[in-house]
């Protein structure tokens, strides 16, 4: 493993030494490989180790669990961090708050659920800050959006529900920018305003801004070879446009002809 070179010093890498099966063993190296370097070093092995363990045991009790893909559970369930979030301990505490709220529940009712119940929990606060955490946006019980998605985002994967955040770095209206989270049910990515329920998913206030917008991306966690465009893949994840999930697109072709000049 290349971190594992560039980072020879102290135990960094000892969870890999413990008794492992080897799913367990495959879900900490696709981890190691592509976290960022203070991941490695800012969070210890055993961390991950419970992170991916309660995944997995998700994955086994909720009745969406094995219908997943294992592309999609590696790149949209297993993955901790969502943004520049500091990383915690949520994904075990609210998996033991959501799972007999949602066990008995559609996928698709599930999603709708999770985001009730993280309205019940969050509400939205414009702020200026770094990304907090999910448990500490528990704790102050706000968040501007980039928050209330993390946060949600978080929620959705803790009960084996894959997820991601979505963002726009500037609407065609106005000069702003939102966040929002996607979510994966039965082999299709809906919508939905995080902190913000719905009765139904693809339903938000941003629908129409949505519509005429320019960019909307996603960052997925590692090298990531879905249907979507990417924009962008870096040593720790594979940038996509999800434009055509908001509005129909078509691509343009520049032909280039040269152009001779007469004097």
């Amino acid at each position: 493993m290349k971190k594992q070179a560039l980072l020879p010093e102290g135990n960094l890498f000892e969870v890999f030494n413990t008794p492992l099966s080897t799913e367990e063993k495959e879900a900490l190296t696709f981890l190691y490989t592509y976290m960022p370097i203070g991941d490695v070093t800012d969070y210890d092995g055993d961390f991950y180790l419970r992170n991916i363990r309660n995944s997995f045991t998700t994955r086994e009790e909720m009745p969406w669990g094995r219908a997943i893909p294992e592309e999609i559970f590696r790149h949209f369930v297993l993955p901790v961090r969502v943004n520049n979030e500091n990383l915690d301990e949520s994904r075990m505490v609210f998996y033991d708050e959501l799972k007999e709220r949602v066990k008995n529940l559609s996928l698709y009712d599930a999603v709708l659920e999770v985001n009730h119940w993280c309205h019940e929990k969050v509400i939205y606060t414009p702020s200026d800050a770094r990304t907090s955490s999910p448990l500490a946006s528990v704790r102050t019980a706000y968040g501007r959006c980039g928050e209330e998605s993390t946060f949600t985002t978080a929620a959705l994967r803790a009960v084996g529900i894959s997820a991601r955040q979505v963002y726009t770095p500037r609407w065609a209206h106005t000069d702003d920018n939102h966040a929002w989270v996607e979510a994966w049910v039965d082999g299709k990515w809906y919508f939905l305003g995080a902190c913000e329920p719905e009765p139904v998913l693809n339903l938000g206030w941003f629908n129409g801004p949505a519509y005429r917008g320019m960019l909307m991306h996603t960052k997925a966690f590692g090298r990531y070879n879905g249907p979507e465009e990417v924009m962008e893949e870096t040593d720790a994840y594979t940038e996509i446009n999800v434009i055509d999930n908001y509005a129909p697109t078509a691509k343009a072709y520049v032909t280039v002809v040269d152009e001779i000049i007469i004097r």
